[in-house]
């Protein structure tokens, strides 16, 4: 499994004698073959927060129906304000991407895409934009074509 730290921060808790410190870690796990989950998790020290994040970044992998070395389709989500839009680029094209939007889709396995971050670019809601986005990717078998689908047909009476 490839472990990516995407953000470490620390955050207080205001209490009667003053601040008490924790750290929290938002960590991407993902073993560059379709499978990948992200994780954030708070804990006394880095390395706890860290190892915490990881955890739960294991309970949360998806399987992810990749194209070759891109995606099958355009798809894009929303969460809290970051947008996320990730396009399928041909082969050569590279990984064009921002922050942790790069971290995820390299280490899913993705190696040529095109995406955009629009709105809020907070770390944690645009990782988690991106995971939604990634579910709702169709592999390219299950697509229904216009021809594909029957019409109901009316009765006449």
């Amino acid at each position: 499994m490839d472990q990516r730290v995407l953000a470490v921060d620390r955050v207080a808790r205001v209490v009667k004698g003053g601040r008490r410190f924790r750290f929290r870690a938002l960590v991407c796990l993902g073993d560059k073959q379709g499978s990948v989950g992200v994780g954030s998790a708070k804990g006394a020290d880095v390395t706890s927060a860290i190892t915490k994040a990881v955890a739960i970044a294991r309970k949360n992998m998806i399987k992810v129906s990749l194209k070759g070395t891109t995606l099958p389709h355009e798809v894009q989500a929303k969460v809290g304000g970051a947008k996320i839009l990730i396009k399928p680029a041909p082969e050569g094209t590279g990984l064009i991407a921002g922050s942790v939007v790069r971290e995820i889709l390299d280490a899913l396995g993705v190696a040529n895409a095109v995406t955009k971050s629009l709105g809020n670019n907070n770390k944690t809601n645009a990782s988690y934009a991106c995971i939604e986005a990634l579910q709702s990717l169709v592999p390219e078998n299950k697509w229904v074509t216009a021809s594909s689908k029957s019409t109901p047909k009316k009765e006449t009476k």
